[in-house]
């Protein structure tokens, strides 16, 4: 059920505890019987694929660590729900007034539309296996963290994301060699 007073508020939690989080809020609300002033509640992932030991493994990432997005009508009820709840810290974009009344809600600014559907279509799951991501491009400098050329200075030649490589050149017995390592055995410098 939708309710078009419902908007989406930024909300901070304990980092690493987002998903006890929504647990917990979404055990109030149900305790409350105030499943008609709360929609969707999450924290907003992105599927991401990596390459760890000649496998592709493919997981979620939060994207804003530490903050959930829920959506929800504002008022006193709704405000001290949240407020109530464990691990949930403080709302985001609070406006505090010196003039506030004790007892009186602050403002808050909810998010904007067109951010909500940015993080919500990344959110959607379409079956498409995620591209893997690789921080590098050709002629970066790095330095072999882990193998048999570890401590070698090199510069990016070319990066295979298909195959989670870096063609890495670097300077063996004076003579400048390429080398095909995994993407997460180097590092910039």
């Amino acid at each position: 059920m939708t309710n078009e007073a419902m908007k989406f508020y930024v909300i901070r939690v304990q980092s690493g505890r987002e998903e006890f989080a929504i647990e917990g809020l979404n055990r109030t609300v149900e305790k409350n019987k105030q499943q008609d002033l709360f929609g969707r509640i999450l924290v907003p992932t992105e599927k991401i694929q990596e390459i760890k030991g000649g496998r592709k493994v493919v997981r979620n990432r939060r994207l804003f660590p530490g903050y959930m997005l829920v959506e929800m009508v504002y008022n006193a009820d709704t405000w001290y729900t949240i407020m109530d709840t464990p691990s949930i810290g403080d709302f985001i974009g609070k406006e505090i007034q010196s003039t506030m009344i004790p007892g009186e809600l602050p403002e808050l600014q909810s998010m904007d539309t067109h951010e909500v559907e940015r993080i919500l279509r990344l959110q959607q799951t379409d079956g498409d296996e995620p591209e893997l991501k690789i921080n590098f491009k050709k002629g970066d400098s790095i330095k072999i963290k882990e193998g048999p050329f570890e401590n070698f200075d090199g510069f990016v030649d070319e990066v295979l994301p298909a195959k989670g490589l870096v063609r890495v050149i670097v300077t063996i017995f004076g003579r400048a060699t390429p080398v095909e390592l995994e993407y997460w055995q180097v590092e910039t410098v």
